[in-house]
């Protein structure tokens, strides 16, 4: 896929809403999800949620997802997606295991339009720091786990969990 590096938007009353199974293939995507990500029902369901991966967004942030979720945890996250065509598209995804009868049987994402101010001066600098991690380390797993300590680090100093960042940020969406 060519990125375009166009940004597109979706209405901040609108909400993305995905189902996927344990393995993070796509169970469920709404009319939002389908629309904005420029695809048909039909070339979602059965693939993997990451098909919409944006290659800017730092796998650290992915990591540190899937570990939370599947302890049975829910998860607030920023992430950039891309577009059937090559356009991105920021979120703020609050990601939740799906529990039947106790045991978790897949994983629902809601996203929702962020606040532009906090992508730019916080979101990005950041990411852009654990993308780089990752891309200057020849080993892909290596970059992860470093671009993950890194991330850890960070909230450290700041004296804050992940949690406690994302709250803060997304009070101001």
């Amino acid at each position: 896929m060519r990125y375009t590096g166009k940004e597109v938007f979706f209405d901040r009353n609108d909400l993305i809403v995905s189902k996927t199974d344990l393995k993070g293939r796509i169970t469920y995507a709404n009319h939002t999800f389908l629309e904005i990500a420029s695809y048909e029902e039909a070339e979602v369901i059965g693939q993997p949620h990451n098909m919409i991966r944006n290659p800017n967004m730092p796998r650290a942030v992915f990591e540190l997802l899937w570990t939370v979720i599947a302890k049975g945890e829910e998860i607030f996250a920023y992430v950039v997606n891309s577009t059937k065509t090559g356009d991105h598209y920021w979120v703020i995804a609050h990601v939740t295991p799906s529990r039947e009868n106790g045991s978790i049987v897949g994983y629902h994402s809601t996203r929702r339009v962020p606040n532009p101010q906090t992508i730019k001066t916080v979101i990005e600098p950041l990411y852009d720091q654990l993308k780089s991690i990752e891309d200057n380390n020849p080993n892909r797993k290596d970059g992860i786990q470093e671009s993950v300590g890194a991330l850890m680090g960070i909230l450290s100093d700041k004296g804050v969990s992940y949690d406690e960042l994302m709250a803060s940020l997304a009070k101001d969406d």
